[in-house]
């Protein structure tokens, strides 16, 4: 396994620009775990509630108690993978042990046996859950030691979310290609056997071509001191609390996508199609973003994406049933944001962790990634651990039909309540001092200090 970079710039960031090889090698093991990302979020809910019979209320409660366990697991792994020594660096050996968890758990919950029920939902959405982290956690760290640069970052963030999204358009299409009308079943099973032969090649090609900065020296401090630093890390708590909204936000509507354009535009076969041209049009649209961020700022450029889409989702409670060629159009238009949102945060998290730096006097990537990753699950799991049980209680059906008031019930939770959760993270993140200018005093801090890697 090289630790030597292909691209003729070191991992340590002393050129500017990272040759395009890397950040295409890099960014490849972002489009497997983001075909998983998709059924996982999306399909996996609506498939046990429904054609599994578990009920709304204990498949979100079940998600919602396995995602908590994330609350202990995460910083954990986050500092476990910080101060891992090995003779193949930090990273690789969390990623290479947890694949095996995160297959296993896929599998039983794409592929259950007959009878499953919310038990088995919460077991194998915890061991899914764990290997995810020990994958995701390392491989984010990871991409934001490649490179100190400002600029550089949001590059190749961009590169890897757009993988994330090539990947998701992948999952996306695969109701369609299958004919349309296909059960949700079927699709997660076939979704299992692509996923688990591809991440495997793209697991040899990361551990093979991606270098690694080589750990920094330094003891590990106390546990107590490790959140202390964190707290006074003002840009983080800024940044993680507006993440943790946006991505809320952002989980209803993923949620409960598949009920909405089911049961209340009653798109049928369009259902895969619609979320192709949404993925679709978040790869198109990234390249504006990332140019946009290079003009005003990340932070800036975030919270325009988060207007355009607020604006763009306001307009979904006027559809009625079969107006599918309008969703069409909102999908388009809505996931143009989409590139900006996977991106441009993960991005301003990476400089935050310079902030941290100049405060503890460690480099702590994998620990903040940590803390990052758990409010992006806690957010996910908040959005159907509380849409699913207030649509049981206002008697709504998964299998369908349904009255009046629980389809606007689905539209409220669908469309309404994430704009305003929305606009409160567009509020909180517009202060955001760590521009390109203040991250450069950071690092000339950093240099001072002699804590640059």
């Amino acid at each position: 396994m090289s630790n030597r970079s292909s691209s003729g710039a070191s991992p340590e960031g002393g050129e500017r620009h990272l040759g395009w090889g890397l950040l295409l090698a890099y960014g490849a093991l972002a489009l497997p775990l983001a075909a998983l990302n998709l059924p996982l979020y999306v399909f996996l809910p609506t498939f046990w509630a429904s054609e599994l019979g578990v009920g709304l209320t204990a498949v979100g409660l079940a998600l919602l108690s396995a995602r908590l366990l994330d609350v202990v697991t995460d910083p954990l792994i986050g500092e476990f993978s910080d101060r891992t020594r090995s003779p193949i660096g930090r990273r690789r050996p969390w990623i290479l042990a947890g694949a095996p968890f995160l297959a296993l758990g896929v599998w039983m919950l794409f592929r259950p046996y007959a009878g499953a029920g919310g038990l088995d939902l919460f077991l194998w959405a915890a061991v899914a859950y764990l290997g995810w982290t020990m994958v995701t956690l390392p491989y984010t760290a990871w991409g934001a030691e490649l490179s100190p640069d400002y600029h550089e970052r949001t590059r190749i963030t961009t590169v890897r979310e757009a993988f994330v999204i090539l990947g998701v358009a992948v999952a996306a299409s695969l109701p369609a290609l299958l004919g349309g009308a296909v059960e949700l079943g079927r699709i997660l099973g076939w979704m299992a056997y692509a996923v688990l032969i591809i991440l495997p090649l793209c697991l040899v090609v990361v551990m093979r071509f991606i270098p690694e900065p080589a750990a920094p020296s330094g003891g590990p401090p106390a546990f107590r001191r490790e959140f202390r630093h964190l707290w006074a890390n003002r840009p983080f708590r800024t940044l993680v609390l507006a993440f943790l909204l946006n991505s809320m936000a952002n989980g209803l509507p993923a949620t409960l996508f598949l009920l909405f354009a089911t049961l209340k535009l009653e798109a049928g076969d369009a259902t895969g199609w619609l979320l192709l041209v949404y993925f679709l049009a978040g790869v198109a649209a990234a390249p504006f973003w990332l140019q946009l961020s290079y003009r005003i700022g990340k932070h800036r450029a975030w919270i325009a994406s988060i207007l355009w889409a607020c604006c763009v989702f306001a307009t979904v409670p006027l559809l009625g049933p079969g107006d599918v060629a309008w969703f069409f159009v909102i999908c388009a238009l809505s996931g143009a944001s989409l590139g900006a949102d996977l991106a441009l945060p993960a991005a301003m998290q990476a400089d935050v962790v310079d902030v941290d730096r100049t405060l503890s006097g460690r480099q702590r990537t994998g620990f903040f990634f940590a803390v990052w990753s758990m409010a992006t699950k806690l957010s996910m799991a908040l959005a159907v651990g509380i849409a699913f049980p207030v649509l049981g209680a206002v008697g709504f059906d998964p299998a369908g039909p349904n009255e009046p008031g629980a389809l606007w019930a689905l539209t409220l939770l669908y469309a309404v309540v994430p704009i305003p959760i929305k606009l409160a993270a567009a509020w909180l993140v517009r202060g955001f001092a760590l521009d390109a200018q203040e991250h450069a005093a950071v690092r000339a801090r950093l240099v001072t200090q002699g804590t640059t890697p």
